[in-house]
């Protein structure tokens, strides 16, 4: 196996999937569930052209929904070359309309659209015609199905059969099984869909012939062995935050190279609270790892200091970490590598050349330009699902492997205007309650994350027949699988309360508690 880029896993020993992305929230969880089925899939442009899908050899293409209509002026088509490569293609929702439209089919306002659950009824079979398709084997005659679209095919393109119809949509399925082309109207890859997963299987299965190898211990096999031939006998540093990400990189790495290894801790002044002892507790006291404690809070503050702009304070703080990381390094001797906690969203969400930014990940879009390491990112393949199996199954402890997940620029991105000591402090003593009072309640492990969120700016209150006029804090708690979309938590109103009460009561500066109810679109999980 070859060295793959920034110790990641080599993906060419396993079967891929390249899911085709037209713009919807869809594709990331067509992805995960491709990988829930043991495959391995990667996210592309539906600008990538049938050359680039050509030399990456993939067992198969999924074709994902879209917000738009095929007809629409500037509406995001592939390359029709790619239906002609003889790779097996599945397409969903907007996909369908793509390869009805490319291959000679009618795609047409069929009057009404579908949206939300439908019945799907599967075409019969019969003794004397074709049987029926095999994406339906494992699903009944008649079942529920999720649509979202207006646009529907009204004519499949010569040489198809359609395989399924609701009410509103004559084609809801159609396929060529000769040249391995299936599609679907409906979405497959949500749950509302009775069966939906299974479909996906049976077309990564048995119309692709994908095998299920993506599993948590080849990836760790694949891991370790990307990360040797990486870093040979180099001396390497971990950026270790003690949250998932990087204490999972930093076990992977540690299982490849050993002693090889110091693991630099931060402490960056924009911690929560009591953070930074537990995790020099832990790590010094489970873990056999050479552990460096570098308290930096003067130094990142003073770095922020009159920073409002989040995309500035996450490249500030990126470059800040670097430069602490360098100088750890220098005083360890030559050490040319360093691991990060970079996943796959991380990637996604900080923009390609294809791909608009959302946000600068600290460890990605923020990092110097003059950097003088070598990255070592074992899970820059990885969503978080998985990132959290692979802990699992390397006997990371549960509090760590299940801990919410904490952006790397810490408090800085949830302090919404410019940062000072105090409001670090009130954030911070506001966010301890909200763990806290979560933890209470059982809540924990269901919410994806729960935390405060300080607005720099104040507000009228009355406390003690006075007037005040201090800060609120917002409270945030999302549930997500991935974290690519995520819903606003439906939190018990006798824990809001709670949540109101201890905050306005025990944190001085605060007299007002709000709840953010913003999902994901068209929110952002944190503030900044």
């Amino acid at each position: 196996m070859n060295a793959a880029p920034h110790g990641s896993i080599d993906t060419s020993s396993f079967d891929t999937v390249l899911v085709v992305d037209f713009g919807a929230q869809y594709a990331q969880l067509i992805a995960r569930r491709v990988r829930e089925a043991h495959v391995y899939s990667e996210i592309v442009p539906y600008s990538i052209s049938p050359e680039e899908v050509a030399a990456r050899r993939p067992a198969a293409i999924i074709l994902s929904g879209g917000p738009k209509s095929v007809h629409q002026p500037g509406a995001p088509l592939p390359d029709p070359g790619i239906l002609q490569l003889g790779i097996p293609v599945f397409g969903i929702c907007y996909g369908i309309q793509v390869i009805a439209q490319q291959l000679g089919g009618v795609v047409d306002r069929s009057g009404r659209g579908e949206y939300g659950r439908t019945t799907l009824t599967l075409a019969a079979g019969s003794d004397a015609g074709p049987p029926p398709s095999v994406l339906f084997d494992h699903v009944p005659p008649s079942f529920d199905v999720w649509m979202s679209h207006f646009d529907a095919v009204v004519e499949a393109p010569d040489g198809f059969r359609v395989t399924a119809s609701t009410p509103d949509a004559p084609v809801a399925a159609f396929e060529d099984p000769e040249r391995r082309i299936h599609a679907v109207q409906f979405h497959p890859e949500v749950v509302h869909t009775t069966g939906g997963q299974q479909i996906l299987k049976s077309f990564l299965y048995e119309v692709a012939g994908c095998r299920p190898t993506w599993t948590m211990t080849s990836v760790i096999d694949a891991s370790v062995e990307a990360i040797r031939a990486q870093v040979g006998k180099e001396r390497v540093i971990c950026g270790l935050s003690g949250g998932v990400d990087s204490a999972v990189a930093a076990a992977l790495v540690h299982k490849a190279i050993g002693e090889q290894l110091t693991c630099v801790f931060v402490d960056t002044g924009l911690l929560r609270a009591g953070e930074a002892d537990q995790v020099e507790a832990t790590f010094r006291g489970q873990f056999d790892v050479d552990l460096v404690h570098v308290k930096a809070a003067d130094r990142f503050l003073g770095a922020l200091d009159d920073i409002a702009d989040p995309e500035r304070k996450r490249k500030i703080i990126g470059e800040t970490f670097i430069r602490v990381f360098e100088e750890a390094a220098a005083e360890l001797g030559d050490v040319p590598f360093l691991v990060q906690g970079t996943l796959y969203p991380d990637i996604i969400e900080s923009g390609t050349k294809d791909a608009a930014r959302i946000k600068s990940h600290h460890n990605v879009g923020g990092l110097p330009e003059d950097m003088q390491f070598e990255l070592v990112e074992p899970l820059r393949n990885l969503f978080k699902d998985e990132v959290r199996a692979v802990g699992e199954e390397l006997g990371l402890p549960e509090e760590i492997v299940w801990r919410q997940p904490f952006p790397g620029p810490g408090l800085a991105v949830r302090i919404v205007g410019t940062i000072t000591p105090e409001r670090v402090e009130i954030l911070r003593a506001a966010d301890a309650i909200v763990t806290e009072e979560v933890r209470r309640a059982g809540l924990y492990r269901e919410l994806w994350q729960s935390f405060a969120v300080l607005p720099v700016v104040r507000t009228v209150g009355v406390q003690g027949d006075e007037r005040t006029y201090a800060h609120p804090v917002v409270i945030r708690a999302v549930t997500s699988d991935d974290a690519m979309t995520a819903d606003w938590a439906r939190l018990p109103y006798d824990l809001l309360e709670r949540l109101s009460s201890r905050i306005i009561n025990e944190v001085p500066g605060v007299n007002r508690v709000a709840l953010d109810i913003t999902s994901k679109p068209p929110g952002t999980i944190e503030w900044e």
